[in-house]
């Protein structure tokens, strides 16, 4: 399959929502089409984050998608950093690259923002995307903590 990498349109919304349908992203818990278009028209309007999705370029079918962050920061000189967010590739495509060549891209584009890093959080019990991040050269950096308000 060829992949070809691009930002999300919002006639990709119906199959972004799909993908974060899986189990072990959202579990069938999703936005309703409606909701998802007001927020990603929202998103769309801040200056460095962007929706990405991972097409087959014979069919044009969505197979993967993950947004991307860069932030500047004050610290570190200015120099910005990135976080990856939302990686998922549809059940019966994984194991044929696409994740790979999405966090190809990721790595590029922050690369390319001048960023000092690109981090990216999973669920503790996601042990195999653990498994596939490190096989990409990420490496486990502090601890995470979240809090819900």
């Amino acid at each position: 399959m060829n992949i070809v990498m691009r930002q999300a349109q919002a006639t990709d919304i119906p199959a972004v929502l799909a993908l974060y349908a899986q189990p072990g992203m959202d579990d069938g818990r999703v936005l309703s089409e409606e909701e998802a278009q007001g927020l990603f028209a929202e998103f769309v309007r801040y200056p460095n984050y962007r929706l990405f999705v991972a097409c087959d370029e014979s069919s044009g079918r969505v197979v993967g998608s993950y947004a991307l962050l860069v932030m500047h920061n004050l610290a570190h000189r200015g120099t910005p950093s990135a976080i990856a967010e939302d990686v998922v590739v549809l059940p019966d495509c994984q194991g044929q690259g696409i994740g790979r060549r999405m966090m190809a891209h990721a790595v590029e584009q922050a690369r390319q923002a001048c960023c000092y890093k690109l981090a990216l959080s999973s669920n503790r019990k996601r042990h195999a995307a653990h498994a596939f991040y490190e096989s990409l050269g990420f490496a486990q950096h502090g601890l995470s903590f979240v809090i819900e308000p």
